[in-house]
């Protein structure tokens, strides 16, 4: 299971496809993002679960690759 979430290929490919889905008109993390950096008025916890489940493949990506670096891997 930890050589899965360390795999930073797939944390990529999870990060570009369910991270950034839906496509159009702007990806839907970015839209939360904005939202959120905004001031997050009328955000109910529906928008919040969806931007941990939108971010969360972002935040493997970085932690995989922080790792591959860094040589724990």
């Amino acid at each position: 299971m930890l050589a899965t979430l360390n795999n930073w290929k797939l944390m990529l490919l999870l990060s570009l496809t369910l991270g950034l889905a839906p496509f159009v008109p702007e990806p839907h993390l970015i839209g939360k993002l904005r939202w959120v950096i905004g001031g997050a008025e009328g955000m109910k916890l529906m928008d919040w679960a969806d931007l941990a489940l939108h971010g969360t493949p972002w935040l493997l990506l970085f932690r995989a690759l922080y790792l591959k670096v860094k040589g724990s891997v």
